[in-house]
């Protein structure tokens, strides 16, 4: 079992990225391969809930493309990610929010967390 821990602790020091959970609106940068080209593209939504941990952990993030909801689910050990950036912090009390599912317009608002960006602001 040690071993299985140092291989995950040596692939999960490859890439740093914030702190973020169910709730919170992210930018996300990935690379797109086309035939020779390469190219970096954002999905930008809502964090519908990250699974797993190490270096199995996924998140799974939703926005709404002209009128249909588009769901995508991303390894955060994957070399494809560039950069998650966190847009808002969402005040959630679940884990899984698959119930936003269901929701469209003013209901499946999530509130706003303020009480980080005040934590950020002092330090």
């Amino acid at each position: 079992m040690d071993a299985f821990k140092t291989i995950e602790s040596e692939i999960k020091e490859l890439k740093q990225f914030p702190e973020f959970k169910a709730g919170d609106t992210v930018n996300v940068s990935y690379k797109i391969k086309e035939g020779e080209k390469e190219r970096v593209q954002q999905f930008q939504g809502v964090v519908l809930q990250r699974r797993s941990n190490g270096v199995n952990e996924t998140f799974t993030v939703r926005k709404i493309s002209n009128g249909v909801g588009v769901e995508r689910i991303f390894p955060l050990s994957s070399p494809f990610l560039e950069e998650i950036k966190i847009l808002k912090r969402g005040k959630v009390r679940r884990a899984r929010l698959f119930y936003l599912r269901e929701k469209s317009g003013k209901a499946a608002r999530i509130k706003e967390d303020y009480r980080k960006k005040e934590e950020k602001a002092e330090a």
